[in-house]
């Protein structure tokens, strides 16, 4: 592995290596993510937005190798999207070694890009949105940095209900099903289901869709 960049910041170390096309995105020396695959991360803002089914205002939680945002900017409803996404670093490797990922959306006049915790960023007033897409560490059950855990318990689903407009849809991207997290949408959100996604090795990605309750 060749390390193409190593940054300190104020959660740690995160460092972007490469295997001769691919890069991983590694915090503190634990795996986050890598550029082989991404059918999961696709397919958590492609079927937000189908079952949306209407133009929308996205907000994506977590840019990573970009992915996502790729994706989003190929559907015919996203009209705008904000990336939240804590780390500096990450957000300066999409001008560099992860443009081709994400295919230069950074630079796309639809798109707004947030350097901020998420957490605190939907606790400060804001807008609401029509589809939020969530790929923040490993998903809900097992979170590499602290304070993640919160986003996906009672206050961090609080505030993402509340941040949805009525019929407005909910995906978030898990490494592994986790039911107790599935029956926490269910308290919250109608329409719940969870998506599997087969994947080289191990348990299969899940991709969770909520839908806010209407007005």
């Amino acid at each position: 592995m060749e390390v193409h960049d190593r940054r300190r910041g104020p959660h740690g170390e995160l460092v972007l290596r490469g295997d001769g096309e691919h890069f991983e995105i590694i915090s503190n020396g634990v795996f986050l993510m890598d550029t082989r695959a991404g059918a999961s991360e696709r397919l958590l803002v492609r079927a937000a937005l189908d079952l949306l089914g209407r133009p929308a205002d996205v907000l994506i939680g977590g840019l990573g190798v970009g992915f996502s945002l790729a994706e989003a900017l190929r559907s015919p409803y996203a009209q705008r999207v904000t990336v939240v996404e804590r780390e500096a670093a990450v957000i300066g490797w999409h001008a560099g070694p992860l443009r081709p990922y994400s295919e230069g959306a950074v630079d796309d006049p639809r798109v707004r890009v947030e350097c901020a915790d998420l957490l605190a960023w939907l606790r400060a007033p804001g807008d609401p949105y029509d589809a939020m897409c969530l790929d923040i560490d490993n998903g809900p059950e097992w979170t590499v940095t602290e304070g993640n855990a919160a986003l996906y318990g009672p206050e961090g689903l609080d505030l993402l209900a509340r941040r949805l407009r009525p019929g407005g849809v909910l995906a978030v991207w898990s490494a592994a099903a986790v039911p107790a997290f599935e029956e926490r949408l269910r308290e919250r959100f109608t329409g719940v289901s969870a998506r599997p996604v087969e994947v080289a090795r191990g348990e299969p990605d899940v991709v969770y869709l909520a839908s806010a309750r209407a007005a």
